[in-house]
């Protein structure tokens, strides 16, 4: 596999933990301390500006609050780079400077975000916030892998742990218990996939066999059957208006489930439908477009077409599950660092290396 570059790590040693307390809207009907953000595809109404947002499918709105967003991301960016550092080094620097943007998330009563996401892609005019903002805590599931890789080591403060462990579980019981998070699990296209995806890294940091079950099971009776067309493509996806990004986006969620989940006596990697259908299947049906992407059969992206394909972790996990060396090698080639704020928000496993670990 190609070799870590410690850079990452040494940007994110220079980083102060900045969390959802930082900036607020006022469009937000929460508190400082709920995270916010703003339906992408909504905007104002020309023919009346001062009433509710209409849709635009595709085109995200510049004019949204998003430093909720970025700060998530950030954050799982720092945190991601340095647990793989500390897997690489075994330097406990590198998990000092974690616990403490950990802390400020999730353990500082006045800078933690509270566990909950009741305001989430909101629509001014038309909602406070909506179950599909779920997806936007999927950056999160770097920061809990990081926290399993690194909670073991004696600079990690266990009652640090604890409370991180505690909120956490916190919000699993929101995640499925809420309206919200019974929408998001039902959705039909990419939001169900990334319900169980987030739940699935959620629970196992928080050692809730139950829930890690029932992902497994519904991974097996829905997603699978559900949203993969005979040829392994996602019907769902490809009807949107940027196909190429959302079978991407779709399938990482997908592998990560299948990496995740897997275990000996249930091994997700190999699961086959009644009908034959394998996680393996997507893997092959995308792969060709990840390797020559001008041979995509369908209209580009209408955003951010020129931006795809990155690495994807759907490469390098199926690598480890299929041993496909052309995969891993496409893998190694394509970007490892995209900065581009769109590519970031739809890649939320940039560190595979601590998921094998």
């Amino acid at each position: 596999m190609q070799p870590y570059n410690l850079a990452e790590a040494r940007w994110a040693m220079q980083q102060e933990p900045i969390t959802v307390t930082a900036q607020t809207s006022a469009r937000s009907a929460g508190n400082q301390h709920d995270f916010f953000s703003e339906g992408d595809y909504w905007w104002p109404d020309s023919a009346n500006p001062q009433g509710p947002y209409i849709q635009r499918d595709g085109l995200t709105n510049p004019g949204n609050f998003v430093a909720h967003r970025q700060a998530t991301i950030r954050f799982s960016r720092i945190v991601g780079a340095l647990a793989s550092a500390y897997v690489i080094t075994r330097d406990e620097t590198y998990v000092r400077q974690a616990f403490r943007h950990l802390n400020a998330w999730f353990v500082n009563p006045a800078t933690r975000m509270n566990p909950s996401l009741l305001y989430a892609q909101a629509i001014k005019g038309r909602a406070t916030g909506r179950g599909i903002g779920i997806i936007d805590t999927i950056h999160l599931m770097e920061v809990a892998q990081g926290v399993r890789v690194m909670e073991k080591v004696k600079s990690a403060d266990k009652q640090s742990v604890a409370a991180i462990r505690r909120w956490f579980a916190d919000y699993l019981t929101w995640l499925t218990t809420h309206p919200y998070g019974k929408d998001e699990m039902n959705a039909k296209n990419n939001h169900g996939t990334c319900w169980v995806m987030q739940v699935a890294a959620f629970a196992r940091l928080t050692n809730n066999d139950t829930l890690l079950a029932f992902c497994r099971n519904r991974y097996k009776t829905v997603l699978l059957p559900e949203q993969m067309a005979a040829g392994g493509s996602f019907p769902q996806e490809l009807r949107r208006t940027k196909p190429y990004g959302y079978s991407l986006f779709n399938l990482d969620a997908m592998t990560t489930i299948c990496q995740i989940l897997s275990i000996p006596s249930d091994n997700l990697w190999h699961y086959q439908t009644p009908d034959g259908r394998t996680i393996r299947w997507g893997i092959d049906y995308l792969y060709p477009f990840v390797a020559n992407k001008p041979s995509w059969p369908l209209k580009p992206d209408v955003m951010y077409w020129e931006n795809w394909p990155v690495a994807p972790p759907f490469l390098v996990f199926g690598f480890n599950a299929f041993g496909q060396n052309d995969w891993l090698q496409t893998w190694k080639k394509l970007d490892h660092a995209p900065h581009v704020d769109e590519v970031l928000r739809n890649l939320p496993i940039r560190n595979p290396l601590i998921w094998l670990e």
